[in-house]
């Protein structure tokens, strides 16, 4: 059965898209096209966008630094949220990673966004710690981490998850 949600790589021409979607979901938060376009070079490959009828509909940025990586950032047009996007997203990443022989994950969230959070949770990430006043407008991160093999789905049942290490 075919994804409802086909997951590619980012062209050049999806920037317009990527920014209407930034800027719906991140407000005056957003990153700028200059920003992304950097990103499009530094992360290759590892920026994905997601479509649905042919459209972009969000998109995930993920780095390969030294023996991991970092997910960056991640955005689902408001009108398709909750509908299997960013689980295609971020199913298509690990993927990726695990062919290129990545083992840890990592990623920085706020610490008040309640639903980021229980999905990156879903996905097998664990607390890490909390880092004060990390954004620009003070509010502080959680530092997450997966340092498993990568593979699609939800985490197993019946698994203990690590003890949160925050203070």
């Amino acid at each position: 059965m075919p994804t409802p949600y086909p997951v590619r790589r980012l062209r050049p021409a999806d920037l317009d898209r990527i920014c209407e979607i930034e800027h719906a979901s991140f407000g005056k938060d957003a990153y700028d096209r200059n920003l992304f376009a950097v990103f499009s070079h530094e992360c290759g490959d590892l920026f994905l966008v997601v479509e649905h009828h042919r459209a972009v509909c969000g998109y995930m940025i993920t780095c390969i630094r030294g023996e991991q990586a970092e997910l960056i950032s991640v955005a689902v047009d408001p009108a398709a949220r909750r509908s299997g996007a960013a689980s295609a997203l971020i199913e298509s990443t690990f993927r990726r990673l695990a062919r290129r022989g990545v083992v840890r994950i990592r990623l920085m969230v706020k610490v008040t966004n309640r639903k980021a959070r229980a999905f990156y949770e879903k996905y097998g990430f664990d607390k890490v710690r909390i880092v004060r006043g990390y954004y620009e407008d003070g509010a502080d991160g959680l530092l997450m981490a997966r340092s498993r093999r990568f593979r699609s789905g939800h985490r197993r049942p019946g698994r203990t998850p690590t003890p949160d290490r925050l203070p």
